[in-house]
């Protein structure tokens, strides 16, 4: 059984989920037989870290004793924005070595500054990907994915989205079947391709602050279905159709609209990559009516047609249409 090591830098103000999300991934899947993964955690001199929530993390060693692992992890946290030089040195001189070199969040500051990721594609948490881009102008930062692969380095958008990359490696090296397992054991999905942005539509529109537009927002996310044209919704809202557009997108930043083609999409695309069913169910019950209204949807927005995306991100290779 091959034995795949993880070296998590661990250093003050770090993010203590992007610390402790990946590496239950790779925990749980060293629960299952012939998987192992070591995990290592260390500091520049071996010393106990406070996290920016407070916690304090006790490392299993220092850095300079470390061994050079297969894949070392770098998370983010507000000790990013003004890290020891040290620490900088350590990755400019170590991040060569691993086979896997991996960011959480704004860890991939860290990188930058360590040149590690001059002339590669990265993203980072959305609020620092314009410092990223401005700091760093060898680095090609895309802000949009949940997290981006280009070669041996794999950067990732902010806490969760760690969880999505480790998942991505886990199953890299170990197939699907032990991905979605540790997937379902943490109830999280399994998983959200790479490509997937980083806002949901409850994320990218604001939350309004009327009680009723606020209700209308959650109806829509819990009926993609239904009829969520903006005469029904205004009449959920009791308001008149023209005030309710007007004051759904000055309180969300967004049309209704635009919102509601936001999560039909996400609703179809987990359908897509966590079920068997159908395009044509799947094109009802998300709202669109037929398969080729799906089928446009989807290529506006992806590029790639609904059995495309099923086939390159769903659970399973059958397509029912």
């Amino acid at each position: 059984m091959k034995q795949r090591s993880v070296l998590v830098v661990l250093f003050d103000g770090i993010q203590s989920l992007d610390v402790t999300g990946p590496m239950e991934v790779f925990a749980g899947a060293s629960r299952f037989p012939d998987v192992s993964y070591e995990l290592r955690t260390a500091s520049l001199d071996g010393a106990p870290v406070r996290t920016s929530c407070g916690l304090t993390l006790v490392p299993d060693g220092s850095l300079a004793d470390a061994p050079v692992p297969l894949t070392l992890v770098v998370p983010g946290g507000w000790g990013t924005r003004d890290p020891d030089p040290a620490l900088v040195d350590w990755l400019r001189a170590h991040g060569p070595l691993p086979e896997r070199l991996v960011s959480v969040c704004s860890g991939a500051l860290l990188l930058a500054a360590a040149g590690q990721l001059d002339g590669h594609r990265a993203t980072t948490h959305w609020n620092v990907c314009e410092k990223l881009a401005r700091d760093h102008p060898a680095v090609e930062v895309d802000p949009e994915p949940i997290f981006v692969r280009d070669g041996r380095i794999a950067t990732s958008a902010g806490v969760t989205a760690g969880i999505d990359l480790a998942l991505a490696l886990v199953e890299e090296d170990h197939g699907r079947d032990v991905a979605l397992t540790v997937a379902r054991h943490l109830v999280v999905f399994l998983r959200r391709p790479g490509s997937q942005s980083q806002f949901s539509a409850q994320l990218s529109a604001q939350t309004a602050r009327r009680e009723p537009l606020r209700e209308v927002q959650h109806w829509i996310t819990e009926h993609p279905g239904a009829d969520l044209s903006v005469e029904a919704l205004a009449a959920r809202a009791r308001l008149s159709p023209r005030h309710f557009a007007r004051a759904f997108q000055a309180e969300t930043g967004t049309t209704p609209g635009r919102y509601v083609d936001q999560v039909r999409l996400e609703h179809a695309r987990r359908l897509l990559e966590d079920t068997t069913d159908g395009v044509a169910g799947i094109a009802r019950d998300c709202g669109y009516g037929t398969p080729e209204a799906m089928r446009r949807a989807f290529v506006k927005a992806l590029g790639a047609g609904p059995a495309e995306y099923r086939r390159r991100f769903g659970s399973h290779t059958a397509d029912h249409s």
